[in-house]
């Protein structure tokens, strides 16, 4: 059961990724470039804050 939650999860990771270079490849590229410019301690900083938001998130939603 698991496994397949997980499974679910990674394929809508996939299709939600691909919207914008789907959509925008242009300005996707732009935006990659951008980042790439960004340094090491500011880009942890934004991973850390992504993944208490989709921490928090999810607890929202699995509790309520």
């Amino acid at each position: 059961m698991l496994w397949h939650e997980l499974s679910v999860a990674l394929c809508l990771v996939l299709v939600i990724e691909g919207i914008m270079p789907f959509l925008f490849p242009r300005r996707w590229q732009e935006m990659v470039v951008k980042a790439a410019e960004i340094d090491e301690k500011t880009m942890r900083a934004m991973g850390l804050v992504s993944m208490l938001i989709g921490t928090g998130l999810l607890y929202l939603i699995v509790v309520y």
